[in-house]
């Protein structure tokens, strides 16, 4: 869900092969694949794009339930990732009572799947089996309950639109002119000056998008893109936090020059919530 080119917001330069720290090449062809694979779903049947959501959910839940595994915090997997699924396309036909009926569910279904394990480590793993829940499948939601108005096809671009701009101002700017680091101990690479670009690019391009896809106002635009931008640099810091407490990299390796598709994920949840919030705002 989503293409963007690798570094995120307001990077700093870092060393060859790429400034960005990553494969460069690999990264855009990868987010130039993923972006099409969106465009033709908005494009055709807008309702595919559930599906496309739905599938990211289900994979980057699996990504980050093996990174706890891995540092012994245990997810209730099954019932993560179904329930993730019945709060994804619920969120369809029922929107929020849907969603929120399938979560609340989904976060019982845990609470009594971890029984078997006995109590020893059982409110540390539930606690990660209701923020993996909570954190990407319902999160996610809100991106699938865009495209549920008959102007959703929109509302998906204008979303979409918003965090790649985003991320494309952000990288320009670290790039040639990031000096001052945004949060050293976090992600060394995120700087200010990146974070400005990431700002002029977002809600110049939200601007656009939402006055001639969706009939909105200007200012709405630009409002909505500047939001995108601090909703997205906060969850790529969350999921740097997330991994350095892990001691880990990355999410996966699914998508050469930008790990697991959980790293890709980071900055689009966060924004789906922002996008579907602003937009039911705005836009009549």
């Amino acid at each position: 869900m989503g293409a963007q080119v690798a570094g995120g917001p307001a990077d700093v330069p870092t060393s060859k092969p790429s400034r960005a720290g990553r494969d460069l090449r690999s990264a855009i062809l990868v987010g130039v694949g993923l972006g099409a694979l969106i465009l033709v779903s908005l494009l055709t049947v807008k309702e595919t794009f559930i599906g496309i959501v739905a599938a990211a959910a289900a994979v980057s839940t699996w990504e980050i339930a093996n990174a706890f595994k891995k540092a012994g915090i245990n997810v209730a997997l099954w019932p993560a990732l179904i329930g993730g699924q019945a709060i994804i396309w619920l969120s369809w036909p029922l929107e929020r009572s849907g969603m929120m009926t399938a979560f609340v569910v989904t976060v019982l279904v845990c609470m009594i799947w971890r029984f078997r394990g006995g109590s020893d480590g059982y409110l540390r793993d539930l606690s990660a089996s209701v923020f993996t829940v909570a954190y990407i499948p319902l999160f996610a939601a809100f991106a699938a309950m865009l495209v549920v108005p008959e102007d959703g096809a929109g509302r998906a671009f204008a979303f979409i639109i918003g965090v790649v701009l985003s991320d494309v101002g952000g990288y320009a700017a670290g790039v040639f002119l990031g000096k001052h680091p945004m949060a050293p101990t976090i992600s060394p690479k995120k700087s200010w000056e990146g974070f400005a670009g990431s700002l002029t690019a977002g809600a110049v391009g939200g601007a656009i998008t939402v006055t001639t896809l969706l009939d909105g106002q200007w200012w709405q635009g630009a409002l909505f893109g500047a939001v995108l931008v601090v909703t997205a640099t906060a969850g790529d810091l969350v999921e740097s936090l997330i991994k350095r407490d892990l001691g880990i990299k990355d999410m996966g390796t699914l998508l050469p020059g930008h790990g697991g598709l959980m790293d890709r994920m980071d900055s689009l949840l966060p924004s789906a919530v922002a996008s579907w919030l602003l937009l039911h705002l705005f836009v009549q």
